[in-house]
Formats: C-alpha cells, sequence, structure tokens
C-alpha cells in the first residue's frame, strides 16, 4: 500500500513547470524593461509548447496568458482548453452549415449528423474538464491527470469520426477544412496533459491507492458493493451480498413493468444517483436500444446469454446507417455494466459495417455476455472499457474502436465472410495520436474459428489491422487457432499503417501462436517481455483498472497470469 503522498501546489507547479519546460523567472528590482519581459513570456509560452505536435496552434492558443508574468501552469492549461473548445465551437457552426439531402443520400444526411452530435459531445466533455481545472488547485488535479488524458483524446477522436464517417468528397473535405485548428489544437491538448503524466512518474510520485476516482467508486459501491444479484458465481461473491431490487424489470410476456428495452431506459428517473438496474428476462428483444449520456451507471441483466437476446439488422452497405448509428445496442453514458446478455446483430455480411454493441462512456464493463456480429460486431468507440467472459464473433475489423479495451478470459469466434470476402481480420485500432493512451489487448483469451470457416479453405485469417497511423494492438497468453495465417497481422490497404502501427504479442500458445514468421513489414511487431506485456493489463497505467474495476461487480485480474 502506498502511503498518502502530500504534494503542495508551489512543489507541484514547480514539479511539473521542469518537466514541460516552463521557466520561473525571478526578477531584479529596478528590472522593468517591456522588451526583456517580453522576451521571458515568448520563452515561457514556447517551452510550455515545446512537447505539443503543433507548436504554432499552441503559441496561438495561450495569447490571453502570453502577457501575464504571474501565470501558472494551470492558467496555461486553462487558456489552452479554454481556446480549443471555442475552435471545436466555430468548427460545429460551420459544420451546420452542411445539408445533405435526407431522401437522396440518406447515409450521407446522418454521417453529417453524427458530425454534429460528435463535436456536441466533444465540446461539452472538454468544458466539464475545464470545470474540474478550473475548480480545483493543482495538487489536487494530479490524481485526475490520467482521467483527463483519457477524456481528452476522446475529444480528438470525435472529430476524426467526424471525418471518417462521411462518404462523399466534397462533404468531407469541407468539414475536414473546418476541424483543422481544433483537431491540432485537441492533438495539442492530449500532449500537454500527457507529458503531465509522465513527469507525475518520472519524478517518482505515485497516486495513493483509491485515490482517482474515490468519489465514482463511493457512489458506486453505496448500492453496488452490497446489492448484486445471485447469479454471480461462488468464487466472485466474497464482495457481494444481498440481491439487489431492479429499478425496472423487463419482459415480452408482460410479467414486467416494461416490455422493451427502451421503454425501461426512458423511465430512467432525471437527476438519479447511483445504479440504475434493468433486469431483462429471458426473450428475443429486436429492438436498438441507446443508453443517453445523461443516463449514467446503467446496470442491465438478464437471464443468461443466449436467454435474453437484443437483436437488430441496422447496417451500413443495404440500410444506409452510419457505422456509429448502426449498433444494436449503444452506450453513450460512463459507468454502464451488462451482465449475461447477447448483443446481436443479424445484417450479416452483406450488410458490411453492423455494430451489435457500441460503447463511448468510460468505465463501462461487459462480462458474461455474448456479442455477435459479422464486420464491425464490437465498436469500443472511446475511453476505458473492460470485457471478461465473454463470447465475441465476427469477421472484418470485428473488435475495433479509438479507445482503451481489455477483453479478458474471453472466446474470440472467426466466422465464414460473405462469398466476396476473402480475408478476416480480428482487430482493429483507430490510435492516432502518439500520447494518447487507447488500444485493444486480449488476454487470456481463446481464438477459434466456426466450422463453416475452417471448411472453406479459401479464407485468409489474421489477428488484426491496423485502422490507423499508430493503432495498438496486443495479444497475450492466449490460445491461437492454426487457422490464423503465420503472417499474422494484415496491412491495410493504400496506407502504410504498418510503419508506424503497435502489434504485440506475448506468451501466446497454440498452433497459431508462433511468431517467427510474422510480418515482415510492420516495423515495430514485437514480441514483448513480461515487463512490456505488463504496460497493457488492466491494472497498468493506460488503464487504471484498480481504481474502478471492483465498483463494477464484474470478476477481474490487474497483471499477468490471471494475477
Amino acid at each position: 500500500m502506498v502511503g498518502k503522498i502530500v504534494v503542495s501546489l508551489v512543489s507541484l507547479i514547480l514539479l511539473v513547470g521542469v518537466i514541460v519546460g516552463v521557466v520561473v523567472v525571478v526578477h531584479k528590482n529596478g528590472d522593468n524593461d517591456d522588451d526583456k519581459s517580453t522576451k521571458v513570456q515568448m520563452k515561457k509560452v514556447d517551452e510550455f509548447c515545446q512537447p505539443t505536435s503543433f507548436k504554432d496552434a499552441c503559441v496561438q492558443s495561450l495569447d490571453k496568458v502570453a502577457s501575464n508574468d504571474s501565470a501558472t501552469i494551470k492558467d496555461y492549461i486553462m487558456a489552452a482548453f479554454e481556446y480549443t473548445v471555442q475552435e471545436i465551437k466555430k468548427s460545429l457552426h460551420e459544420t451546420g452549415k452542411t445539408n445533405v439531402n435526407k431522401e437522396s443520400d440518406p447515409y450521407n444526411h446522418m454521417a453529417v449528423e453524427d458530425c454534429k452530435v460528435l463535436l456536441e459531445d466533444a465540446i461539452e466533455e472538454l468544458e466539464s474538464t475545464l470545470k474540474k481545472v478550473s475548480e480545483n488547485e493543482m495538487k489536487s488535479l494530479n490524481d485526475k491527470v490520467y482521467d483527463i488524458l483519457t477524456y481528452v483524446s476522446a475529444v480528438y477522436s470525435y472529430q476524426s469520426e467526424c471525418i471518417d464517417s462521411i462518404d462523399k468528397p466534397e462533404y468531407k473535405s469541407a468539414i475536414e477544412k473546418y476541424l483543422v485548428n481544433s483537431t491540432q489544437l485537441s492533438n495539442n491538448a492530449i500532449d500537454i496533459v500527457a507529458k503531465i503524466s509522465s513527469a507525475l512518474q518520472s519524478s517518482g510520485f505515485q497516486i495513493p491507492d483509491g485515490l482517482l476516482n474515490r468519489k465514482l467508486l463511493e457512489a458506486n459501491y453505496q448500492i453496488g458493493h452490497d446489492n448484486y444479484p445471485t447469479w454471480f458465481p461462488v468464487a466472485d461473491r466474497k464482495l457481494l451480498a444481498n440481491t439487489p431490487t431492479p429499478h425496472a424489470i423487463v419482459a415480452k410476456d408482460g410479467s414486467g413493468k416494461f416490455k422493451t428495452v427502451s421503454d425501461a431506459l426512458k423511465a430512467y428517473p432525471q437527476k438519479h444517483q447511483g445504479k440504475y438496474i434493468v433486469y431483462v428476462k429471458a426473450g428475443v428483444y429486436n429492438e436498438q436500444v441507446l443508453v443517453d449520456k445523461k443516463q449514467p451507471n446503467v446496470f442491465i441483466f438478464g437471464d443468461g446469454a443466449g436467454k435474453t437476446i437484443i437483436t437488430s439488422d441496422k447496417n451500413v452497405a443495404i440500410l444506409k446507417f452510419t457505422t456509429m448509428n448502426s449498433a444494436t445496442f449503444g452506450v453513450n453514458a460512463p459507468g454502464f455494466v451488462a451482465k449475461g446478455i447477447t448483443f446481436r446483430n443479424t445484417a450479416g455480411p452483406k450488410g458490411q459495417q453492423a455494430v451489435a454493441l457500441r460503447i463511448q462512456g468510460d468505465q463501462s464493463a461487459v462480462f458474461d455476455c455474448n456479442i455477435e456480429g459479422y464486420q464491425d460486431t464490437l465498436y469500443y468507440q472511446s475511453k476505458r472499457q473492460f470485457y471478461r467472459n465473454c463470447v465475441i464473433s465476427g469477421t472484418i475489423d470485428f473488435i475495433f474502436g479509438r479507445g482503451t479495451a481489455v477483453i479478458q478470459d474471453s472466446t474470440i469466434i472467426l466466422r465464414k465472410p460473405g462469398a466476396d470476402q476473402k480475408w478476416n481480420t480480428i482487430t482493429a485500432d483507430g490510435r492516432e495520436v502518439e500520447s494518447q493512451p487507447t488500444g485493444v489487448a486480449l488476454q487470456n483469451c481463446k481464438i477459434v474459428a466456426e466450422k463453416e470457416l475452417i471448411d472453406t479453405k479459401i479464407v485468409e485469417n489474421f489477428l488484426g489491422r491496423p485502422w490507423k497511423a499508430l493503432s495498438t494492438n496486443v495479444v497475450m497468453e492466449s490460445e491461437i487457432g492454426g487457422f490464423i495465417k503465420p503472417e499474422g497481422w494484415m496491412i491495410w490497404d493504400k496506407e502504410h499503417f504498418e510503419q508506424t502501427c503497435e502489434c504485440y504479442e506475448y506468451a501466446n500458445r497454440g498452433p497459431g501462436a508462433a511468431t517467427n514468421a510474422r510480418n515482415k513489414v510492420f516495423k515495430k511487431f514485437k514480441v514483448l517481455s513480461p515487463q512490456e506485456a505488463t504496460k497493457y493489463t488492466a491494472g497498468a497505467v493506460w488503464f487504471q483498472g484498480k481504481e474502478w474495476l471492483p465498483a463494477t461487480g464484474a470478476p477481474f485480474y490487474l497483471g499477468l497470469g490471471g494475477k
């Protein structure tokens, strides 16, 4: 147990100042030369911006504090964030001018509408982060630095997703032009926060156990710690007691208060505190479900995967939904937990992108669930997500996203793709910024193939491919079937992401686990050491699982080897 460490405001400012290069200058008496003062201030600004990827944009964002000789690190951070918010608002305003006819071009109409929603989310989340910075002294912000990094990473990803979702070049190029400044500034915000995070680590400063999200944990434990269902395995009940009383019971036969999951969520009370518990009885629920961002801490459980099934067939190719809106079950709120449910998309290979489960909310956990589809089955859209004891099936890029996902002790099933599809890829991560703590890690999973796929003998199967330039994909301590190509990893056609992406393996087993023939064009491919592999576990800095997973009720381990 790490002892409680108290860092004074002055010492923390000096600590961060040294790392990001902000120089504290003490003027001698009578030294009031304007030119010299200006040079000093510009030096402070330049050095603050030194770790950023877009330095000119950073300098411009600090105009508000550049002439303030007494400005602190906190003032610099706030100025940079405030400027970024204003630029995203400008981007939203300009994007709002892009009108696409819904009847003649339903897909791009929906894509532009998605852009507006994503930019609104970016503004809201960055303003919320800015409020945290404003309301707290630096000494109390140190325990929130990793949370802030997660959220500013999502702010960047929303803007990237906005551009990616648009199909027609004329719309894409116009909106991309609007977003140039805001994406650069969002990138800088990630760099700045990551540098502070790095400063705390490299200085030997350690965050006390349980400090990072203590308030959230306490709020969840008031309901969750003593009131989880009796369907938890005996081995996992040591922290749990009593059966909760659901706020909403869903049953197709009318034995519950609601017949649809959507209606149960509509009953979510305003200003609800703690978990909102939804019990969905066995049955097939053919509906699209959305957990709205104003509905945090939804805990939904069923009578078991394969018994309680939520399903739809929304897809990109046939029904012209965007990937984001194709999800059978979408989650925009933090603190989401699901147990004992099947999330399914039945569009099939012809539907192409067709999501079964999409999660945007931070600190979400899904366990003992089936997630079934073909292309793009599971979308870990943003922030931190945990999956345990799940069965996830699909074909192309069927575990993909821009957030941080750790998947433990799950079965990964590759399915037979469409007749015109000759390959399968499990993961496709969308990391784009060097300082983003994002990526996907499969740990102690079993990678298998359905019989129909094995029988075809013409489909090439890969562990993954890089969706974006810095894509981070890790497979460790997992059993890999012999149907996986010896090359292991597939390039993304017409791109050169294999030069920069990160595809790692560690301590895998099975006939497909040999790494001696892995694709040599992947410049950063590596078999990790135990120390390196630990960086991608649930207990590592990138995920902070120790701080929030206990409150979810999901079984988990933080390190390697099931520990």
